[in-house]
């Protein structure tokens, strides 16, 4: 899938940002203009489908306040193909608490994967992050993870987006889209050097939206609480990493 021509000029200004800062965030009414068309006439369905994900069982804190499903592709150009079910891992270097093992999770329902949104997205940060990587003479061949999160709130016990602390991913680019919240507070998107702080804010609104540079900075999320705790609470978030493959090289008849 291409990104319309009409979106190029943003989409290299936040690749800018993201070269310039380490991270570029873009809330909703910024994201709009970008995802706009039918794509985003489909997105009642993507987002339903986060109310139904299964229970994160891996919680080294023994919490049960996540709720995930797990996709990857691999990504060149405009082609997008999802590869076979398979697990996710991260190292202890990268995930203290919930690293080191192989963790299998519900799939992401291929009508989802094939969703128009997810589509347009994954296309989004592929030219975004294309733009942010440094190559030779090949077109960069991209392993992608797609994760759907929920992350929950009771009156008991507060919801933590990122329970490992701040971190880094182990990869070479993330993005986060809020896609609902619902009844909480807090959730505070925070960015840090290896040495300070570098920006903090709040996805407060489905399609606010951060792009991330892994390498270079740290990210974390402050636990969430319940503001009615007679009501559920939740925050629905998608992640994409991008992890370098390998690079394609381009033949004379692309």
């Amino acid at each position: 899938m291409r990104v319309p021509d009409a979106a190029s000029s943003t989409l290299a200004e936040i690749a800018k940002e993201i070269l310039r800062n380490g991270y570029a965030f873009r809330p909703r009414e910024t994201m709009l203009p970008i995802l706009s068309g039918p794509e985003l006439d489909e997105w009642g369905s993507f987002a339903a489908s986060w109310d139904d994900l299964g229970q994160d069982t891996y919680m080294a804190d023994g919490g049960r306040y996540r709720r995930r499903r797990f996709a990857a592709f691999e990504i060149c150009g405009d082609k997008i193909i999802r590869e076979p079910h398979q697990p996710h891992y991260q190292s202890r270097d990268y995930n203290p608490l919930n690293g080191g093992i192989i963790r299998w999770f519900e799939p992401v329902y291929e009508t989802i994967a094939a969703h128009a949104f997810t589509q347009r997205l994954l296309a989004t940060c592929r030219h975004i992050f294309d733009d942010t990587t440094t190559k030779t003479d090949g077109q960069q061949v991209w392993h992608v993870e797609m994760h759907q999160f929920r992350i929950e709130a009771s009156q008991q016990h507060a919801g933590l987006p990122t329970p490992e602390g701040i971190h880094r991913d182990g990869v070479n680019w993330v993005c986060v889209v809020l896609v609902r919240r619902r009844n909480v507070a807090s959730g505070i998107t925070q960015i840090y050097s290896r040495t300070e702080p570098l920006g903090a804010f709040t996805l407060t609104d489905p399609l606010d939206t951060v792009f991330i540079d892994d390498e270079r900075v740290l990210h974390g999320v402050t636990p969430i609480h319940a503001l009615d705790p007679g009501l559920n609470a939740f925050r629905d978030v998608l992640v994409l990493t991008f992890r370098k493959r390998h690079e394609r090289t381009k033949r004379s008849s692309d």
